[in-house]
C-alpha cells in the first residue's frame, strides 16, 4: 500500500469512526450562540426554539419566574400537580436547554406513568415521602422510597411515576435538560386519544367493554 493509500485509508477510517459517534448536541439541546435570547411567543416556534425577542424590548422580568410560588391545585383524578416552567411559560429558557417542573401530591396522590422524550429528569423532594420510579426498554423495574431532600435520576425516554406514599402533602422540584422537554402521559395518551378501540382491546387483551370503561375515566 502506498502511502497515499495509506492515508486516503486512515482518513476514511476516522471520518467514518467520527459519524457513528453520538454527537454531544444530540444530548440535549443545542448550545445557545448569543447571552440569550428571549423567546418571542407570539411567532410560532423553529426547529429548536422560538425567534428572539428583540434585545431593546428585553427586560428584568423575562429573566424571572414566580410559578413556583402557589401549591398546585391537587383536585384531579391523580390527585397531583405538576407546575411547569419551560420555554412556554418562561421565555427566558429559550435556547438554554434547561426547565424545571414542580411537582405537588395531594395524600396518596401519584404523578402517573409518562416519559420525557426530549430530556433526562433528575428532581429533588422537597417535602413528604415519594416512590419513585422507572422501567428501562428492558423491563427492568427501578424504584426506591425518598423523603426529604433525597434526590433522583430518570434517565431521557423512560417510562416513571412518582406516588405519594407518606401521611400527608409531598412536594418535589425536578429539572430538565431541555426547555421544553415535552411529556406523554401513559394513561391519556392512550385512553383519551382517537386510537381505535380495536387496538387497545388487542393491546391489553381485554373486551371493549373494559376499555370503555377507562376511556370513560379520561374523557374532558
Amino acid at each position: 500500500m502506498s502511502a497515499m493509500d495509506s492515508f486516503l485509508f486512515h482518513l476514511l477510517f476516522y471520518l467514518t469512526v467520527f459519524w457513528l459517534l453520538p454527537l454531544p448536541g444530540n444530548s440535549a439541546d443545542p448550545d445557545p450562540l448569543q447571552d440569550f435570547c428571549v423567546a418571542d411567543l407570539s411567532t410560532s416556534i423553529s426547529v429548536n426554539g422560538f425567534p428572539c425577542k428583540p434585545a431593546s424590548e428585553v427586560t428584568s422580568d423575562d429573566f424571572f419566574f414566580d410559578g413556583f410560588t402557589k401549591e398546585g391545585n391537587t383536585t384531579n383524578i391523580f390527585a397531583s400537580s405538576p407546575t411547569p416552567a419551560n420555554v412556554l411559560t418562561f421565555p427566558g429558557l429559550n435556547t438554554l436547554g434547561i426547565a424545571m417542573n414542580r411537582v405537588d401530591f395531594a395524600p396518596g396522590g401519584l404523578n402517573p406513568p409518562h416519559l420525557h422524550p426530549r430530556a433526562s429528569e433528575t428532581g429533588v423532594v422537597i417535602e413528604g415521602k415519594l416512590l419513585v420510579g422507572f422501567v428501562t426498554s428492558n423491563n427492568v423495574f427501578y424504584s426506591k422510597v425518598l423523603t426529604a431532600g433525597q434526590m433522583f435520576v430518570i434517565p431521557r425516554g423512560l417510562v416513571h411515576f412518582q406516588l405519594n406514599v407518606g401521611e400527608g402533602k409531598a412536594l418535589a422540584f425536578a429539572a430538565f435538560n431541555s426547555h421544553l422537554p415535552g411529556a406523554v402521559v401513559v394513561p391519556i395518551n392512550l385512553f383519551a386519544s382517537l386510537i381505535p378501540n380495536e387496538v387497545l382491546t388487542k393491546t391489553f387483551q381485554v373486551d371493549a367493554e373494559v376499555i370503555n370503561t377507562i376511556r370513560s375515566k379520561f374523557r374532558s
